[in-house]
């Protein structure tokens, strides 16, 4: 199922896509509750009332969450790129729930940057708690589906500017555009081979898979199961492939670019770029 929400902000109402069309499930469900919805979808959802899209907003297909814990350095191309070695554990940051918008919503162009940057991610949404798991297999039953996000973050202020960590250069208003769906676990074959692309106004960026993560999604969730909990709702981005500005080999965004992020199976990101 690739659940969806849509609508202005603060005025979103869930919906269903489902072979080019999209679906009213406002008879079904209050609004997309990871907590709630079913994990292998509601069946036929073409018993419910299509949607005209003209001129509707595609939000983000999750509510704000709690969390948006983050894993950093995870894609060994993406290590080599940055010139570090790859981490023993996970490497773990947080970004302001705040951040999240639309998969086509405006992406503020910070004050004062000079190294907005973007990173395709896979997003796993959380449908209960995870706590101290006993293993990875119990992992996986605790995602309700998941998500495309760009994890858009500000390289002097992340690395420069930190004072020793990163939320300087990742909680930047607008940093996290999610969507357009979130895809039930059903629909994914095998989540560690799925293929990711990022573009800027239409010229390829990231090029990549998810079998070149260094954890696993769910090492991932059951590793840091040992040192918090993630909540119902809760959003973990799992890490970036190589192709990225700070690399040195593309210039940083700027007012006027558009940031496109993809993944195969969940539909991909096109957020123009403004300055804040």
């Amino acid at each position: 199922m690739k659940y969806v929400r849509i609508g202005e902000p603060g005025n979103e109402s869930p919906a269903a896509f489902h072979e080019g069309k999209f679906y009213d499930l406002r008879s079904r469900f209050d609004d997309i509750d990871p907590a709630a919805i079913p994990r292998e979808g509601i069946g036929d959802v073409t018993a419910f009332p299509v949607l005209d899209m003209i001129g509707k907003r595609i939000a983000p297909p999750i509510p704000k969450p709690s969390a948006i814990v983050c894993i950093g350095m995870n894609y060994a191309a993406h290590c080599a790129e940055s010139g570090v070695e790859p981490p023993a554990e996970p490497v773990v940051f947080y970004k302001h729930p705040n951040t999240i918008v639309g998969c086509e919503d405006e992406v503020q162009i910070p004050r004062g940057s000079v190294k907005t940057d973007w990173e395709v991610e896979l997003g796993v949404v959380f449908s209960k708690q995870a706590s101290y798991l006993e293993s990875e297999e119990d992992a996986m039953e605790c995602v309700a589906g998941f998500v495309v996000a760009n994890d858009l973050s500000e390289r002097e202020f992340q690395i420069e500017r930190s004072g020793g960590q990163f939320a300087k250069g990742k909680a930047c208003p607008t940093f996290t555009p999610l969507g357009p769906f979130l895809v039930t676990p059903d629909e994914i074959a095998d989540v560690q081979n799925l293929r990711m692309w990022s573009d800027v106004n239409g010229e390829p960026r990231q090029a990549s898979n998810t079998g070149d993560m260094i954890f696993s999604v769910a090492h991932i969730i059951f590793h840091m199961s040992q040192f918090m909990a993630f909540d119902p709702g809760d959003l973990l981005l799992t890490g970036t492939p190589e192709g990225v500005a700070l690399s040195g080999r593309f210039p940083y965004l700027k007012a006027g670019d558009v940031v496109e992020t993809g993944i195969e199976d969940l539909g991909h990101t096109a957020n123009p770029t403004v300055q804040a």
